[in-house]
C-alpha cells in the first residue's frame, strides 16, 4: 500500500493533492491512534488524566470532558481518513476539509486543557500539530 501510495503521489501533476493527502493521512493517523487508545484503554486514560488535571480548575470536568475529547478525535481521524478516499477518488476535499478542521478542534481543545493544567511543555507541543491543521485547511479549500 505504502509503494503504491509513493508511486500516486510521484505521479501527481501540482504539489498541492500531494500535500491535502500527505496533511490527511499525518491527521488521519494521529486522531485515530489517539482516539481509539481512549475508547480501548478508557480507564487508563481516565486515570491518567484525573492525576494530570488534578490542581487546576478542570479537576471536577475530567468524567465529562473524556467522551466528549474521544468523540472528536474519533470523528476528526474518521473524516481524515474518508477525505484521503474520496480525494483519491473523485478529487472532493470536504470530506477531508471536515476531518482538518475537526483535528483543528481537538487540538485547540487539547491546549486549552494543558494550559489549565499549567504543562507549558505540552502545550507547546502541540504548536506544530495545530500548524498542520491550518496548512490542511487552507489547502482543503481550494
Amino acid at each position: 500500500m505504502y509503494l503504491t501510495m509513493s508511486l500516486f503521489l510521484l505521479s501527481l501533476p501540482s504539489a498541492i493533492p500531494s500535500l491535502q493527502l500527505l496533511c490527511l493521512a499525518f491527521l488521519g493517523i494521529l486522531f485515530l491512534q489517539s482516539g481509539l487508545d481512549k475508547v480501548f484503554n478508557y480507564k487508563g486514560n481516565l486515570e491518567w488524566l484525573t492525576g494530570h488535571f488534578a490542581k487546576s480548575p478542570l479537576k471536577n470536568t475530567v468524567g465529562l470532558m473524556m467522551p466528549m475529547i474521544t468523540l472528536l478525535e474519533v470523528l476528526a481521524g474518521l473524516c481524515c481518513v474518508i477525505g484521503i478516499f474520496t480525494l483519491l477518488l473523485n478529487g472532493a476535499t470536504t470530506i477531508g476539509l471536515i476531518g482538518t478542521q475537526l483535528s483543528a478542534l481537538s487540538i485547540l481543545a487539547l491546549f486549552f486543557g494543558q494550559r489549565m493544567a499549567q504543562d507549558y511543555p505540552g502545550a507547546a507541543t502541540l504548536s506544530s500539530y495545530f500548524l498542520i491543521c491550518l496548512l490542511g485547511i487552507y489547502l482543503l479549500g481550494f
